[in-house]
């Protein structure tokens, strides 16, 4: 079975030492030269030679064993399935006899940052000719051992075998003379016709290492002489530690040290408490003994009701900064009779990952290795680097698995807070999160608020012109104020060819609330925005939504046939009377994602949804099981987005602190998912966000196609229509 030593992490040089130690074996690695286009294959042999950036390497050992270094976090969405995946499959070595273990944080490794659905789509091509390039490595080594043509001689389940003989090595046989050889260049990539584990619903290699234990998360993570921490932070988040009386605190047994502490948070910095204990029990005891008295002072402290109201007031007096424009639709929106002008919000939310933020750090004077849940290593690196004044190659960052993520893990401040700690007490420290902690410190999504402007005229549309107002997390570590990069994230590119008239525009707007990334980014709140203001076109329009939406989007052959496709397996033109149907289609990370909801009444008279309907292009694909269960919990998170929790604010504080408040969709809520892969040869998109956006829309405009009611205003209460 698969093994992973996420538990240490794997820098270059042990890359190098565990070359070696295996029996100088076959070890291959993939990189980008500078200003290169595409990725160069090396040897092993070379790093040490050569300042280069692997990005990932397979090692095959003289026993035989093959290893596959992930450069990517694992956090539920499948990166350690699909890169071994994708590598055996060209390797021809059956995936259970493959070893997978996560990479260290490492510049040498590129971009390590697990998101925006970039694993796969990124990566896939070079992991095939990585693959493919050891396969043919091995059968030339087999062939000349044979003194035969390596035409001859094929690999097959971790064997190269000679085929009129039917002689065969396995590669542990070979790999040291395979290592010595010139690697080939325009390796021969299997088609898909071929493909033997590629595009199978495999199980996943670490479901029985997180049902037996055997997988390391970051809570999980232990080393000598740890001790452990919980931190009293600010509950105004931009708020300082004006004094604290830690005389309860220090009674609790098993408390060690009490002081004050602060964490980066973007361009400012966070100011807590710190209550280190020989346990997390002991710790969180004494946190809650500790008394602090804040300083609030010098900035605002936020309401809900007044960031909205300001968002409406933007929307109606500002133009915003222009993101995208074709034609004049203010000219056609000024001499129209008639126009669609409407405001959609969508409000911030939690990340409320299961396994909540936690992070081991050690500081040994001269260096710092950190343990942890983390997307975003690499990034780690670079901010503990500058904050503590050590070397990057002093900063050693260690991936574990992650119970979750959507973003909140790729940030840095948990940490850099842990860093610091270990630093004050001078030994190894586990920093652990409450809930409570991660609910009411952010950062969350931003609410956002959207006016929605448009013409009809004779059963078509003259002009759109969308103005968004929220805050812009590009702008959160910087002065400059520019168009939110997103501002039409989510929306079809084929729109903008066959609509005349249409703009896009970004109104700024700040406050103290930290927001970051959720999963699918501003996807999430454009798609409710977007995909609800196409059917209030498609209602004056006086036509179907959805052939309304196949009109403007007919030029994109690919959309064209998931819409067909969509429109088959919901059976939307059989539609019944007292049954709703909505329909939306969003895009982001290059995968185009079409849902159709179902909803009606059950016999109490209470709105029900009854069943969704998905369908997914993203191209080329590795495991289907992984794409399915990817949009069931988009759906899932989308539904509690849309319907059952939000994030608000009261005098500058958090009101919701736990899942009391913050309530989860339960599984009686959950309806059924039917999920279809779209067949074709396109380069790979994502699969680990898309399935969220177009979920919000096409059930309100399911709401509305029964009963009329037109939702405008994230989150509501189906109970109550």
């Amino acid at each position: 079975m698969p093994q992973t030593n996420s538990d240490t992490g794997f820098s270059r040089r042990s890359f190098i030492k565990l070359s070696g130690a295996a029996g100088a074996g076959l070890c291959l690695a993939f990189y980008f030269p500078e200003l290169a286009k595409a990725a160069k294959i090396i040897n092993a042999s070379d790093v040490d030679i050569q300042d280069i950036q692997l990005n990932a390497w397979i090692l095959i050992d003289t026993s035989g064993k093959v290893t596959i270094l992930s450069h990517r976090a694992e956090m539920g969405q499948g990166a350690y399935q699909a890169i071994p995946q994708i590598v055996a499959e060209e390797l021809e070595v059956d995936l259970d006899k493959v070893n997978i273990i996560f990479a260290k944080g490492d510049k040498k490794y590129g971009g390590q940052v697990t998101g925006g659905s970039s694993t796969v789509r990124k990566s896939y091509k070079n992991l095939l000719n990585l693959g493919a390039t050891a396969r043919e490595m091995l059968i030339l080594a087999a062939a000349s051992k044979w003194g035969a043509s390596a035409t001859d001689c094929y690999a097959e389940s971790g064997f190269v075998i000679h085929r009129p003989s039917g002689k065969k090595y396995h590669y542990g046989e070979i790999a040291l003379d395979a290592s010595k050889l010139e690697m080939p260049k325009n390796v021969k990539l299997k088609q898909r016709s071929e493909y033997k584990l590629i595009g199978k619903p495999l199980h996943r290699q670490d479901t029985h290492l997180k049902t037996n234990g055997a997988a390391i998360f970051g809570l999980d993570k232990k080393i000598p002489g740890m001790l452990y921490a919980m931190v009293e932070r600010n509950p105004r988040m931009r708020g300082t530690v004006k004094s604290f009386d830690d005389t309860e605190t220090k009674k609790v047994p098993g408390v060690k040290h009490v002081f004050k502490v602060k964490m980066l948070v973007f361009n400012t910095y966070r100011e807590g408490v710190a209550v280190v204990a020989d346990s997390t029990w002991a710790a969180m005891q004494g946190k809650k003994a500790l008394k602090v008295e804040w300083d609030d002072s010098g900035f605002e402290h936020v309401d809900t009701a007044q960031i909205y109201k300001q968002h409406e007031e933007n929307l109606s007096n500002k133009e915003g900064l222009s993101f995208k424009k074709i034609g004049d639709p203010d000219d056609i929106l000024k001499k129209a009779n008639k126009t669609v002008d409407v405001i959609y919000q969508a409000p911030y939310q939690s990340h409320s990952c299961m396994e909540p933020l936690n992070c081991v750090a050690h500081y040994q004077g001269d260096k710092i290795e950190i343990w942890g849940p983390i997307q975003g290593p690499d990034w780690i690196q670079n901010v503990v680097s500058e904050q503590l004044g050590l070397p990057k190659e002093k900063v050693i960052v260690n991936m574990t698995f992650l119970g979750g993520g959507f973003g909140r893990k790729a940030f840095m401040d948990y940490p850099h807070e842990a860093a610091v700690i270990s630093k004050e007490i001078g030994g190894p420290v586990q920093v652990v999160w409450s809930r409570e902690d991660d609910m009411t410190q952010g950062p969350y999504r931003p609410g956002m608020s959207y006016r929605c402007q448009g013409v009809v005229e004779n059963g078509g549309i003259s002009a759109i012109k969308i103005r968004l107002c929220g805050q812009n997390i590009g702008n959160m570590n910087s002065k400059k104020r520019e168009a939110n990069d997103s501002t039409t994230e989510g929306f079809l590119q084929p729109y903008f060819d066959s609509i005349k008239n249409i703009s896009f525009a970004d109104v700024p707007f700040e406050t103290p609330v930290p927001v970051m990334w959720w999963r699918s980014v501003y996807a999430s709140t454009n798609g409710f925005a977007y995909e609800s203001f196409m059917d209030e076109m498609a209602l004056s329009a006086a036509k179907d939504p959805l052939e309304l939406r196949r009109q403007y989007l007919a030029n994109d052959e690919r959309v064209t046939k998931l819409i067909e496709k969509l429109e088959q397996v919901s059976g939307w033109k059989n539609r019944q009377k007292n049954q709703g149907y909505g329909v939306a289609i969003t895009e982001c990370f290059n995968t185009t994602v079409g849902q159709v909801v179902k909803v009606s009444r059950n016999a109490e008279g209470k709105l029900k949804i009854d069943k969704v309907w998905a369908v997914v292009d993203c191209g080329w694909y590795v495991n289907p099981d992984t794409i399915q269960a990817q949009v069931e919990g988009s759906v899932v998170m989308a539904l509690g987005a849309a319907t059952t929790h939000e994030i608000t604010f009261k005098d500058g504080l958090v009101e919701q602190k736990n899942f009391y408040a913050y309530k989860m969709p339960r599984i009686m809520d959950v309806p059924v998912v039917e999920v279809h892969i779209m067949e074709n040869t396109a380069d790979a998109g994502g699969v680990g966000e898309p399935g969220l956006p177009p979920f919000s829309p096409a059930l309100t405009n399911a709401i509305f196609d029964l009963t009329g009611q037109r939702i405008r205003k994230l989150p509501f209460d189906m109970t109550a229509i």
